[in-house]
């Protein structure tokens, strides 16, 4: 995302400057109009009018990842208990950040800091880094002067997630390396083995048995066509890419892996237990049901139910409660609706969240094993067949071959 550097004015009447991440100058504009300030400019950083330094290629294209960010995090609670001024911790985290893009982040937060602008506001700026949660937390620390507590269950909201995340990598890593295993032993064999023997068995005008004329076929249509095959499939990753960005894409790509068996209920149970840890922190953290519900409509990955917790949002807003809409929504079990139920009448919905949560980091991992112990199996046996195929293929004629030598 661009970055832009600006000159505005609070309202104390204060000139201030500095650097906002935005589409666009009308972007960066309103960004700043709905921060309470008043822009008088806004240029691009870098050109001959910039007020900031610019993030160098390498910045721009550095990712911040979720450990990163549960660094900093992690750091700036510790460095807020024993108080230290935040200009100050910022200044320590750009010095002391292994990641150029969140040490650039810093040092611009800092001289935002310094101008007067408050740390939610400068949060705001970068929201691929830091999301809606983070920012509405931040700013709900400020209003109650608890800021230490916030950065305390941010780090428990990053935590979560970062386990969460780990644990599916870690179990779906055998399954990825027997794919790629897979994939490249069939076009080794296909491209690289086979059409040796395959001269050698024609010269000898052996009659070929059906798995080496089938290799045969596939060999010779990958020599024809290859290079539109490769172009084909170039272009169609490159188009999926595109529209898997777009609003409409997310929500297609979401909806067919939320139906992909195994697949679509890890997904599933991820986001029910990353729902009910956000909204039981935010409502340790005193935010109203109703903001609680906006910040999590933004924080639930997946599209497909994303739309549908904003029906569910909405009949909150109109006072129907939180399970009613949560048990009308097909993306919410049973078991979350009645315990969240059972939170809203004995007034205890933050412990019934607690124990949704627990229950489902459970359930995810229960369900990766599972569909580790689905995938792997198949895939071997996968493996097991390419390489007995072409084995077949070589080994049949070769002793048709021996024969006829003898």
């Amino acid at each position: 995302m661009p970055v832009f550097s600006y000159q505005a004015i609070n309202e104390r009447g204060e000139n201030l400057s500095g650097t906002i991440e935005a589409e666009s100058v009308e972007g960066a504009s309103n960004l700043l109009s709905s921060q309470g300030l008043i822009p008088s400019k806004v240029r691009k950083a870098g050109d001959i009018f910039g007020l900031g330094t610019p993030l160098s290629l390498k910045e721009k294209t550095t990712r911040v990842k979720t450990s990163d960010l549960l660094l900093f995090t992690k750091q700036f609670r510790t460095m807020l208990k024993v108080g230290i001024p935040i200009v100050r911790i910022l200044q320590v985290l750009e010095k002391h950040s292994e990641n150029v893009r969140l040490k650039k982040i810093c040092a611009q937060m800092a001289r935002d800091i310094s101008s007067g602008i408050r740390l939610h506001e400068s949060f705001r700026k970068y929201p691929k880094v830091f999301d809606e949660l983070y920012c509405s937390m931040v700013q709900a620390g400020e209003t109650s002067d608890s800021l230490d507590q916030v950065f305390e269950r941010l780090v428990m909201i990053i935590e979560h997630e970062y386990k969460v995340r780990s644990d599916i990598k870690l179990a779906l890593q055998y399954p990825a390396f027997v794919s790629v295993a897979l994939i490249v032993s069939f076009f080794v064999l296909l491209t690289n083995v086979i059409p040796k023997y395959l001269v050698i068995f024609k010269s000898h005008n052996l009659e070929l048995p059906l798995a080496t004329r089938i290799s045969d076929m596939l060999y010779q249509f990958l020599m024809q066509h290859g290079d539109v095959l490769i172009i084909t499939l170039l272009l169609s990753i490159l188009g999926l890419m595109f529209y898997f960005k777009s609003q409409q894409g997310q929500y297609v790509r979401d909806s067919i892996l939320l139906k992909i068996p195994f697949i679509g209920d890890v997904l599933k149970k991820a986001n029910i237990s990353r729902f009910a840890n956000i909204f039981e922190i935010l409502q340790s953290s005193g935010v109203h049901v109703i903001e609680s519900m906006n910040i999590l409509s933004g924080t639930i990955g997946n599209k497909a139910i994303t739309k549908d917790f904003d029906n569910v949002r909405n009949k909150v807003e109109e006072g129907k409660g939180i399970a009613p809409p949560l048990s009308d929504s097909k993306h919410f079990t049973p078991l979350v609706t009645s315990m969240i139920a059972l939170g809203e009448e004995s007034g205890s919905l933050k412990d019934m969240l607690r124990e949704v949560t627990l229950h489902y980091d459970d359930e995810v991992t229960y369900s990766v094993k599972r569909l580790t112990e689905a995938i792997a199996p198949a895939l071997t046996i996968g493996l097991a067949i390419i390489i007995g195929f072409f084995a077949l293929s070589i080994f049949v004629p070769m002793a048709d071959l021996t024969r006829i030598l003898r």
